[in-house]
């Protein structure tokens, strides 16, 4: 057992899957190298313990690795441990979940761990888009095991014994450990590596659980769909006074009140998680520009506008959702880019990213237009433009170009102010009320806010069967 954990790797297992489910496979295999003495070290499971099981009666595979025997270091059998397990898991269409503790590569075998990585590597990218990947670390998760994490569709870190780094903190250039600690839950989490962190090693096991209760098992089931005992025409009166913490929006209009974050510490003035509407599971993004506590007071406060961050927290999220068949909700209130130097270097590339997530797309798409809805940012956030099947708004929404104010101080330069306020007023009227776009075609219905759960519950349930025919290409080049 690693000195910093708490449960061995057999007990994590354990803790994950549903009692007395869990199959070991290969569980003699060993090294085969000799090298640098290695023939006199014992390696129980050669550093990790493969199988299957269940997690609410849900099939899954997992491997767990072993930090007690010789570090959890990947040498050539270990990696094979973990493809096969792999081959396994694509066979059965089940999803694959990782507990990371080791040390790393395998020095004594050195290009055989090399290669066995690599392995590893193509496993996922196989796999990705055809079975939920789910990757836990609970010790240390450096070098080349980091991109192993990585690549996985969700990861998750232990608060205080965890590490994920691809280069350690004091290799950083003047940097040092007790400087910044790189590669702690904390600077993981807010620099969106990671998405969930949790207190301890029970918590993020938990939560592992429940994301594959609301996950489908492979990208050949439609979606998830439990069993649902709220009223599918609940109102929701609090819903107007919630459109500036739209994270409390989501958990009420979702059934019981469930929300399912990712990557809540990572670009908070974009939400991104899953909810409920009818007992399926849908993908929800949502523009935030204020964070309140229990008391309703801000904690954070956001402009409405896209950062970049925020563009590849939701871009992530959507091509994820359409993977797995997993419809997508968007709640809209943007009215630009964020402004700023260091986000001119990167906004228009992680700006596309979001466009081609939500145009990509082919699973069922609305967006309730909550707030203001200016420019192409506003095209951006699954549009009717770039191909949301309903778009709802509420009567205060505002659709169109940008301001009122600041489209006529353009368009009558020079003009008074009493002429400026006339033409804003107008060009708010004419240009940017919800129902000027409605009557456009690019708004479906303009609904109430305590109406936006049924809504779109309807919506969903009249695209349940929505079957769209693209262009055949190998892949996107984007």
């Amino acid at each position: 057992m690693s000195n910093n954990a708490q449960l061995s790797a057999r007990e994590r297992i354990a803790s994950l899957l549903d009692e007395n489910s869990f199959v070991e496979v290969g569980a003699l295999v060993t090294k085969r190298s000799t090298d640098f003495n290695l023939e006199q070290k014992e390696i129980p499971n050669d550093g990790v313990i493969t199988g299957y099981g269940l997690i609410d009666g849900n099939p899954v595979y997992v491997f767990s690795q072993d930090s007690s025997a010789l570090g959890g270091s990947v040498g050539e059998m270990h990696a094979k441990k973990i493809t096969r397990l792999y081959d396994l898991a694509l066979k059965a269409k089940a999803p694959v979940i990782g507990l990371i503790d080791s040390s790393g590569l395998r020095l004594q075998e050195s290009s055989d761990a090399l290669n066995g990585l690599g392995e590893i590597y193509a496993k996922q990218v196989m796999a990705s888009g055809v079975i939920p990947q789910i990757t836990a670390v609970f010790g240390n998760c450096g070098g080349g095991l980091a991109v192993m994490a990585s690549l996985s569709d969700f990861s998750f870190m232990e608060e205080k014994s965890s590490r994920l780094f691809l280069q350690t903190p004091n290799s950083l250039l003047g940097n040092h450990k007790q400087k910044l600690d790189t590669s702690g839950a904390d600077f993981n989490a807010k620099s969106g590596n990671v998405d969930y962190v949790g207190a301890n090693e029970l918590e993020v096991l938990n939560k592992i659980r429940e994301l594959i209760s609301i996950l489908p098992s492979n990208n050949e089931e439609g979606g998830r769909v439990s069993e649902s005992s709220d009223n599918l025409n609940r109102l929701v009166p609090n819903f107007s006074s919630e459109l500036e913490d739209t994270k409390s929006a989501l958990i009420d209009i979702s059934d019981n009140y469930y929300f399912y974050e990712i990557k809540a510490d990572y670009a908070k003035e974009m939400v991104t998680g899953f909810i409920r509407l009818n007992g399926v599971t849908v993908g929800a993004v949502a523009n935030r520009t204020k964070i309140l506590d229990e008391n309703g007071k801000a904690t954070d406060q956001f402009d409405n506008v896209l950062t970049t961050d925020g563009c590849k927290k939701a871009a992530s999220f959507v091509r994820f959702c359409d993977a797995f068949n997993i419809p997508v909700l968007t709640l809209t209130n943007v009215s630009g880019y964020k402004a700023d130097v260091n986000e001119e270097k990167t906004i228009a590339k992680a700006s596309a990213e979001l466009a081609y997530a939500f145009a990509d797309a082919t699973v069922p798409k609305v967006n309730v237009v909550i707030g203001k809805a200016y420019g192409s940012a506003y095209v951006n956030m699954n549009s009717k433009h770039i191909g949301a099947d309903y778009v709802f708004a509420l009567p205060t929404a505002e659709i169109g170009m940008m301001d009122a104010k600041l489209a006529a101080q353009i368009m009558y330069d020079g003009s008074s102010a009493e002429v400026i306020n006339e033409k804003a007023e107008e060009y708010a009227t004419l240009q940017n009320a919800a129902l000027s776009a409605a009557k456009r075609g690019y708004v479906d219905n303009i609904i109430e806010p305590e109406t936006v759960r049924k809504h779109v519950i309807y919506a969903f349930e009249m695209l349940y069967s929505k079957y769209e025919e693209r262009p055949f290409k190998k892949h996107g080049s984007f």
